[in-house]
């Protein structure tokens, strides 16, 4: 049976004369901060400090032993370098490697002695082959479009330059005799009810002439085939396979799923995932409204509740399986059912899509080219497509895998960024996206969908990110007008769209240690990548606050407001289209370091007043204010799988808390369906001191266990700017699990901040708009030593002019 070594320990990494201590998995980023070389690039502007490393060569060294186990092959497999290296086994060169997104194997049989990996800086090697291929433009000066590596560590946007280089995923040795599996390539598809699982299975030999037998197991069902030279299909039906769903459609049961490659009765191997079984397609076809992007899963039309998702870490070794599974029971709990995984990031490490494949989210997989023109030639062309060959087959087996992605906007690039002059005829990588990806896609995986990039129209008959036809990009809210912009049209499927914020307070606390901030300061600064990013927040809040000048606490919570109510405007206008939009994915879910950005969870894992506002947003059901055809309407918006049927109250209300009229409506919504009622005439708020309230019960007469869930949208016809905002006052008491206030006025986002209460302090909701005598209890958790005057003190809202 083959026999598998990890080679995690030993490892050395050469510095200055210096043998430090090495962690592999790991980065020489990691290993330098580990030895007290380098200053935390996440802290103040240690960033800068540390960017020489980048630019060094870098040499990792341990032994490798002798053999002895009586195999006939002896494989060193790296699963991931980072990323132009050479491996030398006692002196002698046996591979050289130049991707990021691949795995490598060299046969080191009869080889023992000192195992040294000597990594060239990513910066040689991507400008070398610039140097040979010509000048590509790109979206950033970095030249990460010319190294197949995650082109985030370039700095992006939102992250910083990092450029990192090590054994950034396991290495081990395996030795075997007779042959191994050397890939699987696993078919699962559902015919007629019958779960059916078809596993392509190639073989290494090291005795052409053995007979091989190849036997699998779906659950309780088996099946035996016998090996052809180097390779073998062996298909298990499974009658009554349950069906995996997306969270919220349904269940998600996994089979395991074991294959056996034998000699005889002797097993040389062994191979098991779990699958799920479902259908996946993409409806793109055309309609009165354009061309459609909607996802069906099991036949099911779905609205796409998604997030983007961008590296959790700017250093990708340090995350670990409870960490992704922690921040993705974060995307879940916040009602998301679909994350895209972002062309400027990599393919995730197994312990992503498990954990996605368990909580029934539906993963979106960018192949990753993000923001540049990629040359098409050699040598990155072959890398191109090994890397692409190995990725698909290695992540065909997770049912919530379903959609391939070809880029991040760089057919959009090439039409609109005034790259097809630069270019002159240049490769840019449309033979990539067009050609070559969706050709091995449907060669290896044909029961996915793959779209060609994102934003696309699906055809150069029409600009690449027309909002009538296929995914679509929202930057020009943001970089250029305000959210309101949004309400002036209705994609089909919105791919990424957001708004900026900073992160938590205690984030910035610890991030930027003895600093006195200001939303200016140099810390804030050094973290706010983002192009003229503070005249963006400061223009966005001035379209409807008053600036704060000089208040950092009042900027830092209203620029959180700001974001929260902008994501808002989008996600209620577009879910009330439905089915014509179907889909919003926002940008972003996460950030990978401490740092003002579009983020709903910030770099050290709190959740933003975004966050809180995604679980209203991306609820089965949302009640929303909306105008059409200049008259205002209530839209239910029901995502779930029964009818919604009930009473709504509407009342228009003075700030100062008069009730000045109300009646009540019944809605009626079929599943899946979003229904509209006009809202009377007279209820209509008029001028900047009165606003319209609308309240449901979500769930009918009653919500789970008997218990009534109350839906509310509130509209304010002018912005904050112009109310006259009552001074708030309230109550604030202590029970246990948290704070109850009580208004005694309208008090309107009122935000209880609780990591200012200590760091490790979470509270259970964001934003909440109460009307005098209303109560609210927020949950606290991790706060030791609760006490009712600091709970005020973390408290805020909106308040009058100044």
């Amino acid at each position: 049976m083959l026999e598998a070594t990890p080679l995690t320990d030993g490892w050395i990494l050469h510095h200055e004369g210096e043998a430090l201590p090495a962690v592999v998995p790991g980065c020489v980023h990691t290993d330098l901060l580990a030895a007290g070389v380098i200053p935390d690039p996440f802290l103040g502007r240690g960033e800068s400090e540390v960017a020489w490393v980048g630019r060094r060569e870098w040499t990792y060294e341990t032994r490798l032993p002798e053999a002895g186990s009586g195999h006939e092959q002896t494989d060193l497999v790296f699963d991931g370098l980072d990323t132009a290296a050479e491996i030398l086994v006692d002196g002698r060169l046996v591979g050289a490697v130049r991707n990021m997104h691949r795995s490598h194997r060299f046969d080191v049989t009869g080889l023992s002695g000192p195992l040294a990996v000597r990594f060239r800086s990513a910066y040689a090697e991507a400008e070398a082959v610039r140097g040979r291929l010509g000048e590509r433009p790109g979206a950033y000066a970095e030249p990460y479009q010319y190294v197949r590596k995650m082109a985030c560590s370039f700095g992006w946007d939102w992250g910083p330059t990092l450029v990192t280089a090590g054994i950034w995923r396991p290495v081990r040795l395996e030795r075997w005799s007779t042959a191994r599996i050397a890939r699987v390539r696993p078919l699962v598809t559902v015919e007629q009810g019958t779960g059916v699982v078809e596993l392509h299975v190639e073989v290494e030999r090291t005795r052409v002439e053995a007979a091989l037998t190849l036997e699998a197991r779906v659950g309780d069902r088996r099946t035996r085939a016998e090996v052809a030279g180097t390779g073998g299909v062996v298909r298990v039906e499974v009658p009554d396979a349950e069906l995996w769903w997306p969270r919220g459609y349904g269940e998600q049961p996994l089979y395991e799923v074991e294959l056996t490659l034998s000699h005889g009765n002797s097993p040389l191997d062994a191979w098991s995932r779990r699958i799920g079984f479902r259908t996946v397609g993409l409806d793109t076809s055309a309609d009165a409204h354009g061309t459609g992007f909607t996802l069906v899963v099991n036949g099911e039309r779905l609205f796409a509740r998604g997030v983007n998702w961008i590296p959790d870490d700017a250093f990708p070794s340090r995350i670990t399986r409870e960490r992704y599974r922690e921040r993705l029971r974060q995307a879940a709990d916040a009602g998301v059912d679909l994350v895209r995984v972002w062309g400027g990031g990599i393919y995730e490490s197994e312990d992503f899509y498990d954990a996605c494949d368990e909580s029934g989210l539906l993963v979106w997989q960018d192949f990753p080219f993000a923001c540049a023109a990629y040359p098409e030639e050699q040598p990155l062309r072959g890398e191109v497509e090994a890397e692409a060959r190995e990725n698909v087959v290695r992540l065909m087996p997770h049912p919530s895998l379903v959609l391939w992605n070809g880029n991040n906007e760089n057919l959009w690039g090439f039409r609109d960024w005034g790259w097809e002059e630069r270019l002159a005829g240049d490769s840019w990588g449309e033979g990539y996206y067009l050609g070559l990806l969706p050709r091995v896609v449907a060669e290896l995986d044909p029961t996915r969908p793959y779209s060609a990039g994102s934003p696309w129209s699906g055809s150069w008959q029409r600009h690449p990110n027309d909002p009538a036809h296929g995914t679509h990009h929202s930057w020009e809210v943001w970089n250029r007008e305000d959210y309101a912009a949004y309400l002036d049209e209705v994609p089909r499927f919105v791919a990424e769209f957001g708004w900026q914020a900073p992160p938590a307070y205690a984030t910035l606390r610890r991030a930027l240690p003895g600093e006195t901030l200001a939303a200016d300061s140099p810390g804030m600064l050094h973290h706010q990548k983002a192009e003229d990013g503070n005249g963006k927040l400061r223009r966005g809040l001035e379209r409807h606050f008053a600036f704060p000048e000089g208040d950092f606490d009042r900027w830092h919570y209203l620029t959180q407001v700001n974001q929260a109510r902008a994501v808002a405007a989008g996600i209620e206008h577009w879910r009330a289209h439905w089915p014509v939009c179907a889909g919003t994915v926002v940008w972003q879910l996460n950030d990978c370091w401490p740092v003002t950005s579009w983020a709903a969870i910030d770099g050290d894992g709190r959740e933003k007043p975004l966050y809180h506002e995604l679980r209203r947003l991306y609820a089965d059901r949302l009640l929303t204010l909306q105008v059409r055809d200049g008259a205002l309407v209530l839209a239910a918006v029901n995502q779930s799988g029964e009818p919604w049927k009930g009473a709504v109250s509407l009342r228009r209300m003075s700030v100062e808390g008069d009730e000045l009229g109300a009646t009540e409506v019944q809605l009626s919504a079929t599943a899946r369906t979003v229904a509209e009622v006009r809202v009377p005439a007279e209820l209509e708020p008029v001028g900047a001191k009165e606003f319209l309230v609308a309240d449901a019960n979500a769930a009918g007469n009653a919500g789970a266990g008997g218990r009534s869930e109350r839906l509310r949208a509130v509209r304010f016809p002018v912005p904050d700017r112009k109310i006259p905002y009552p001074r708030p006052e309230f109550d604030v008491a202590l029970v246990p699990g948290g704070v109850e206030v009580r208004a005694r006025t309208l008090v309107r986002d009122l935000l209880l901040q609780a990591d200012r209460l200590a760091p490790g302090a979470r509270a259970d909701r964001g934003l909440v708009t109460l009307l005098p005598g209303e109560r609210v209890t927020i949950g606290v958790r991790g706060w030791e030593t609760p006490d009712a005057d600091a709970a005020r003190s973390a408290l805020y809202c909106q308040e009058p002019p100044r």
